[in-house]
């Protein structure tokens, strides 16, 4: 019988990444223009109507800021703190329920460089794609409807969150399933007809809130190749151990692995197109990975084989955040 964390060790071994999140500096990422931002939003609820009416996007992030400022506190430090805590329990309260090596999964959320790219950078989409993951429990017992309103509601801190409803009712079922192979087939086709898919987003993108943001579209390069390779590997050790996993049939697994296949898809989009718009989509999907990883590591191999396989992609998992973070970003 595996044996779960408890929450007291678990948080443990996340406080130290909130307390970072929360004392970073302006060196990194966005974390400037955020705090700016908190600097310069109002403190009254008289004022909120007008502020907010102001935002050009995602107003009701600018309201949970006025009503942060108005209730709680005018710290910028302590702000960014509250959000590094919900975004960390919403993520490790589901390595803990459902991971069968919680701390193996917390140190691929850490190595893959997702924690710094998000909870350090895209704050505000990280809460939205934090809440949702918090949601997998839900969605592994087939209640969609709050699984639904969830998105919906996180859709007013960052419009993104809205590509995740589809799939929703998509990722339920067996790995690799229809629904999950039609997708792939809608990501062929929409590299074989590149211009005509190009096309249509930035006309989408000039009559929404990011139309500011087409040109970095349209001249962006896309996701780098080992970016797309790295987050493959889940997906594609799930195909080749495929009847195994379909033996032991584990639902909340399947839908892990429907998760990584759609993350590759939108990887795979990304590195044709934009990493700025498809390069931003797949952390939707991607924490999954993290939960099926060490699963399949502790599912098909043997327990010595395991162990060499474990501590080989822990290797291969530090080379990529060298990479990522000392090369790509150039920290």
């Amino acid at each position: 019988m595996e044996q779960r964390w408890t929450w007291l060790p678990a948080l443990i071994v996340a406080t130290p990444y909130v307390l970072w999140a929360g004392f970073r500096s302006n060196a990194w990422g966005d974390t400037g223009a955020y705090r700016m931002m908190f600097m310069n939003a109002v403190a009254s609820l008289n004022e909120m109507p007008e502020y907010v009416a102001n935002q050009n996007k995602d107003k009701g992030f600018a309201v949970l800021v006025v009503l942060f400022k108005t209730f709680i506190s005018h710290s910028d430090i302590i702000f960014f703190l509250v959000i590094a805590t919900i975004q960390i329990l919403a993520v490790i309260s589901v390595y803990r329920k459902y991971s069968c090596d919680y701390l193996f999964s917390f140190f691929l959320f850490i190595a893959s460089a997702d924690y710094l790219s998000w909870m350090h950078n895209g704050i505000r989409q990280f809460i939205a794609v934090a809440l949702i993951f918090a949601c997998l429990p839900l969605l592994e017992k087939k209640k969609y409807i709050p699984v639904v309103i969830v998105v919906l509601m996180v859709s007013v801190i960052h419009a993104s969150a809205l590509v995740f409803l589809p799939f929703i009712f998509m990722v339920n079922g067996k790995p690799w399933n229809k629904r999950t192979l039609i997708f792939i087939v809608a990501v062929v086709v929409a590299i074989m007809f590149l211009d005509r898919f190009t096309g249509i987003i930035t006309n989408v993108m000039e009559n929404s809130q990011y139309s500011s943001e087409v040109n970095q579209f349209v001249n962006d390069s896309g996701v780098s190749l080992p970016r797309v390779l790295f987050y493959s590997i889940p997906a594609l050790l799930s195909l080749v151990f495929k009847k195994r996993i379909e033996r032991e049939n584990n639902l909340l697994i399947n839908i892990c692995v429907n998760l990584s296949v759609v993350t590759v898809g939108f990887y795979v989009i990304g590195y044709f197109t934009s990493g700025l718009l498809a390069g931003r989509v797949p952390i939707f999907f991607s924490l999954s990975n993290y939960i099926l990883l060490p699963y399949i590591i502790k599912t098909v191999f043997t327990e010595q084989s395991a162990r060499m396989m474990k501590l080989g992609f822990i290797l291969v998992y530090l080379v990529y955040f060298y990479y990522q973070v000392f090369v790509t970003w150039g920290l």
